[in-house]
């Protein structure tokens, strides 16, 4: 039983195991962009604290967009864009309609 033994640990000491162990990359910039972006749609219509979180959002989420991975980056990119542009036009409806009435 011993030579068996023997046997088999000289048939293995020869091989290398080699185990590739990939780095879970994050893109903490573009993570606190999208989520200043989702904070932004709830808190965006407060006149000054909203107005501050949707442009943190979009800043942190286009410095975001140059580091990989993006998607998180990219999404809050649209929904900042997206909000600013709706927050711009109920805005701009508001001070149109109340310069009719002047």
């Amino acid at each position: 039983m011993t030579e068996e033994v023997k046997s088999s640990e000289q048939n293995n000491a020869g091989q290398t195991v080699i185990i590739n162990q990939q780095e879970k990359k994050s893109n903490g910039v573009g993570t606190a962009g999208f989520v200043l972006a989702l904070i932004a749609l709830f808190l965006g219509w407060v006149p000054v604290l909203g107005w501050i979180v949707w442009i943190l959002g979009l800043i942190l989420s286009f410095v975001g967009v140059f580091k990989k991975p993006k998607g998180m980056a990219i999404a809050g990119l649209v929904i900042s864009l997206i909000g600013i542009i709706l927050l711009l036009t109920v805005f701009g409806a508001l001070l149109g309609g109340a310069a009719a009435f002047m």
